[in-house]
């Protein structure tokens, strides 16, 4: 794949905040994203809490598809976040069961 279709791909990722936080967030352009959030002129959230660095992309075919993958990071867990961020598949199967039953 060449550099210019990857980069016209939409991708959901995550930042690690300097004070450890996270945030999630949907791009065409990785690389300029993460540079926009270090030169203070991305999100609010980490316009404060300097450096960041990107520590988990996924590509979509479509950037709807990739605001609802973004949509449901941002419900996700801490604990969640960091299970997908370090590959482990088998803690994030187990926080996504259901605490609750349902009525």
């Amino acid at each position: 794949m060449s550099l210019a279709v990857a980069k016209a791909m939409p991708f959901v990722y995550i930042l690690r905040c300097a004070d450890g936080t996270l945030y999630v967030g949907h791009t065409q352009d990785l690389e300029a994203r993460e540079r926009s959030h270090n030169d203070g002129t991305g999100a609010r959230h980490t316009a404060t809490r300097r450096p960041v660095r990107i520590v988990y992309s996924e590509a979509h075919a479509k950037t709807s598809e990739a605001i609802r993958r973004e949509r449901q990071l941002k419900r996700w867990s801490r604990k969640k976040k960091a299970a997908l961020i370090a590959g482990d598949r088998t803690l994030l199967k187990q926080l996504s069961k259901r605490r609750t039953l349902r009525p």
